[in-house]
């Protein structure tokens, strides 16, 4: 599991993210406003408001947290057999 060490927020709720491999990059997170839980970042102060949790996720407040796995692969477009090399193992069959 990935790791989110900084986050700094920019212009059309965008992200810039530094992740605990020393990959860093910029996410887009406009498609998710106004979406469910996400309504939240309709008040764009609300959405400045990002922090770092104790597991490396993204949070605002206690309402809306994002998973940094599922950043890490939005930012650098990999797959996830290619972050979890244990996916690409076939199952055994009985």
């Amino acid at each position: 599991m990935r790791k989110i060490t900084k986050v700094k927020v920019l212009q059309d709720y965008r992200l810039e993210l530094a992740f605990d491999d020393g990959v860093c990059g910029m996410v887009n997170l406009v498609d998710l406003v106004g979406k469910g839980v996400f309504a939240l970042w309709r008040d764009r102060q609300a959405f400045e408001q990002v922090r770092i949790g104790s597991s490396g996720e993204l949070v605002w407040g206690d309402q809306v947290d994002l998973c940094p796995d599922a950043l890490y692969l939005k930012l650098t477009g990999k797959k996830p057999e290619d972050v979890f090399p244990a996916l690409r193992q076939e199952p055994a069959h009985a």
